[in-house]
């Protein structure tokens, strides 16, 4: 029994190369597809209307005077170095 030759190799290899990436597009070109009939059955429906928007949110905590939080943290930095 004799083996394939190079040629007959690389021909074969070559044919399965093509193979694989024509399935590989062909998923491709499928999913691509799907996702557009997906696209226009949402829109259809009406399921892509956004959701209303949220109520700002206010703070309830007292307002502070920043220069006093800034002199706090620096306070505590100083105090943390000196140990």
């Amino acid at each position: 029994m004799q083996g394939m030759t190079i040629t007959e190799m690389l021909g074969q290899s070559g044919l399965l190369t093509l193979l694989g990436m024509c399935v590989v597009f062909g998923f491709i070109i499928i999913l691509i597809i799907c996702m557009k009939l997906l696209h226009g059955f949402v829109h259809l429906c009406k399921l892509d209307r956004e959701a209303p928007a949220a109520a700002p949110v206010t703070s309830t905590a007292p307002k502070t005077d920043d220069g006093a939080v800034v002199a706090a943290i620096a306070a505590a930095i100083r105090e943390k170095e000196s140990v």
